[in-house]
């Protein structure tokens, strides 16, 4: 399941790679790192893959980024794609 770090509903780049993500209908679940209660989250988002931008969007261990990236989703619905 591929999950996108958001830092709540004012990121309008948050919001464009969620749209984005849902017309190519790619399922996704989503963590907002502006929520207290996802601390854990936040220090996984910047300690252990280094970003300080959100959206954050992890596909697994090897494959995310940071930032609205149409390329990149397309890329990944192609790829979604291919394996199905």
């Amino acid at each position: 399941m591929i999950t996108v770090y958001t830092t709540g509903s004012a990121c309008v780049q948050c919001a464009m790679t969620k749209r984005v993500l849902d017309a190519a209908g790619i399922p996704h679940s989503d963590v907002d790192l502006a929520d207290p209660a996802n601390s854990a989250a936040r220090d996984y988002v910047t300690d252990d893959l280094g970003y300080s931008q959100a959206p954050v969007v992890v596909v697994d261990d090897h494959h995310h980024w940071s930032g609205f990236q149409p390329l990149k989703i397309k890329e990944l619905a192609e790829r979604i794609g291919s394996e199905q």
